[in-house]
């Protein structure tokens, strides 16, 4: 891919608002991971089902998508930093609701789908805020780097979260659940101490409340690009979503146990970090559309090798590849998402971006649990790869105008 570096006088970082914002956003990740694996191994040592991890995917994407609209429709009404900090606090409750019931030893698995439905409330209200916001923190010809910075930084506490959670988790499960209750306290401590603000767009008149809130649906399917970019995405990561069945390959099939699943957990992110570093430096300048469709396709392979992998290096390579394709396709669906919309839309559609983004990991997780238990954990990871190379050939006829993005800096609402 043809790149361009980044100039010192056009570095995002040098933005003070912009580097606590990427502070908060690394903690978050941090904690949600850390999170992830010790719920991730309870329920599973507990029911000894991926089914069960499925459902766990499921009870996290229902109240997301019951919520991500409205939410989308608050962050152009009302100041996005606060939804943030309020967002965050309501998640340390939730890993306080976890932190419960390791301390009493539950070995029942309804409370903690009870626990993740309010925690995928919280993340739907985080997601549109934070993903608007990030333009009004830097000028616009900088935010394709401050993506790619905003990206990688978040894949390296994908990287670190899961390997500290698992480390930690042969102390117990309530100090995972600790940890994370405090960091998303501090999350907040962090987004209060950000200066810049949203606007508050006045409702539009002549409009009816239901017809304000999916205005961002509205935006998105009368853009052809933007629906392309968020669609492949949505199609490939839903059926190549093999990261829900880790925990399935770390004790049945590589038997690695908890720390092993952390460091499987890690290989993605540690792919899409060294990407996304990379990104940021040398900003992808040409053929971004192309690029686009090439990763998400080796996206896929690699999910097929990682399924039928039994060598524990194999699936971390296959892994660490997955995810350094996937920056890819989030670098430029995010860039392309937040510069082809007025910032008068950009909550309503980031909410749109958001539910296709926890349809495509949360819905994915139990469309990869209820797969497994039909076909068993192998053919259904190696099936999903497949899906993904077939939607990828199907999308790339189908959008001629994501194929033929050059230059993302020149897009414009």
């Amino acid at each position: 891919m043809d790149a361009t570096p980044a100039t010192a006088n056009s570095n995002a970082l040098a933005h003070r608002d912009f580097r606590r914002f990427l502070v908060a956003a690394f903690l978050a990740i941090l904690a949600t991971q850390i999170q992830s694996v010790a719920v991730g191994w309870q329920i599973y040592s507990i029911a000894r089902t991926p089914l069960a991890l499925g459902y766990a995917g499921l009870f996290q994407f229902l109240p997301m998508m019951a919520c991500t609209i409205p939410a989308g429709h608050l962050a152009d009404r009302f100041d996005r930093r606060m939804i943030l900090v309020v967002s965050n606090l309501c998640s340390g409750i939730a890993s306080g609701g976890f932190l419960i019931l390791a301390l009493i030893g539950t070995t029942t698995i309804w409370p903690f789908y009870v626990v993740l439905a309010l925690f995928g409330a919280a993340r739907a209200f985080a997601g549109p805020a934070s993903q608007s916001f990030v333009p009004l923190l830097v000028p616009q010809d900088q935010f394709p780097q401050a993506v790619a910075w905003a990206s990688s930084t978040s894949q390296v506490a994908v990287i670190a979260g899961p390997a500290i959670g698992g480390a930690i988790y042969i102390l117990g499960p309530a100090v995972d659940y600790g940890v994370c209750m405090t960091l998303f306290v501090t999350i907040a401590i962090v987004m209060m101490g950000i200066r810049s603000r949203s606007a508050r767009y006045e409702a539009q008149p002549d409009t009816t409340v239901f017809e304000r809130i999916t205005a961002g649906i509205a935006y998105v399917w009368r853009k052809p690009l933007i629906l392309g970019a968020l669609s492949l995405d949505l199609f490939a990561v839903l059926l190549g979503g093999a990261t829900a069945l880790l925990p399935v390959y770390a004790r049945d099939i590589l038997h690695v146990g908890p720390l092993g699943l952390g460091v499987l957990r890690s290989a993605p992110a540690l792919g899409a970090a060294m990407l996304g570093i990379a990104l940021g430096q040398r900003a992808l300048s040409r053929r971004a559309g192309r690029a686009m469709f090439a990763c998400v396709a080796i996206f896929g392979i690699a999910t097929i090798v990682f399924g039928v992998s039994q060598n524990i290096l194999l699936s971390l390579a296959a892994l660490f590849v997955l995810g350094a394709s996937d920056m890819v396709s989030v670098y430029v669906r995010t860039t392309l998402t937040q510069l082809a919309t007025p910032d008068a839309m950009r909550g309503r559609v980031s909410a749109v971006n958001r539910l296709f983004v926890g349809a495509s990991n949360e819905l994915g997780e139990f469309e990869s649990g209820v797969t497994a238990t039909w076909f068993g954990t192998v053919p259904a990871v190696v099936i999903g790869g497949v899906g993904t190379l077939v939607i990828v050939a199907v999308w790339y006829r189908m959008f001629p105008s994501l194929r033929e993005v050059d230059r993302l800096s020149e897009v414009t609402p």
